[in-house]
């Protein structure tokens, strides 16, 4: 059951560390750090992810700022209390890593660096949106199971036709997600007229079906009408 669980959240990157790990906290005696990777696109741009590691996956393999890494895990989720109201965080929880061998290998690796699969649900209403450019954009919110009654609430962002397809999802609706994990800068406005630059994580949608019944719709796939 809990091998079941785990594959529905399934994440594999291959980037560079960008910072040195530093500890974040301890459960039960076992300790975790925190760095950064910044993960290529296939434009020009980098996607900078925070991942979060246990120390027993550093035993054999430390890693250092500079290193190019392979992190395999999950994208998961967690509530903080922060200014006085609860903030969703997301990190990528390393459940495997390695530095490749060899530079055939990194090349070989980096054709795909960035994917992910999430299985879950959506629980959120989907916000449809056009941009002023006139490119239509739907924002989910998807539900994932783990073990332990836990679940990681993941924000999923959809282009074009898939953004269509979207728009039509309901609280509740089970479907299944690839794509890849994209950071995004933004700026908030505070009530004193400050503003504070800050980073979004989300889920770029490349692929998605709907999966409550087996034949009620078809697979869809974007054909090319990707951000990058």
């Amino acid at each position: 059951m809990v091998d079941k669980v785990i594959d529905t959240n399934m994440v594999t990157l291959i980037g560079k560390a960008v910072t040195e790990k530093e500890f974040s906290h301890e459960m039960y005696g076992e300790k975790f750090y925190n760095f950064d990777l910044e993960v290529p696109r296939l434009s020009e741009y980098s996607d900078v992810l925070p991942i979060t590691i246990s120390e027993r996956l550093l035993v054999n393999t430390d890693i250092s700022q500079g290193d190019d890494i392979v992190i395999e895990g999950q994208l998961r989720s967690y509530n903080r209390y922060i200014d006085g109201n609860n903030k969703l965080l997301l990190t990528i929880f390393a459940r495997d890593l390695y530095i490749p061998h060899t530079e055939e290998e990194l090349l070989e690796l980096k054709k795909k660096p960035n994917e992910i699969y999430i299985d879950g649900y959506v629980c959120k209403p989907p916000v449809y949106r056009t941009t002023p450019f006139g490119r239509e954009i739907t924002d989910l919110l998807v539900a994932v199971n783990r073990p332990y009654n836990k679940s990681d609430y993941i924000p999923c962002i959809a282009w074009g036709r898939n953004a269509r397809f979207c728009s039509n999802l309901n609280v509740g609706d089970h479907i299944k997600i690839w794509g890849r994990i994209q950071s995004r800068e933004y700026q908030k406005r505070l009530s004193d007229g400050t503003v504070l630059n800050k980073v979004a994580y989300e889920v770029s949608i490349s692929k998605l079906e709907y999966v409550e019944n087996d034949n009620n719709r078809d697979d869809i796939e974007e054909d090319g009408d990707m951000e990058e």
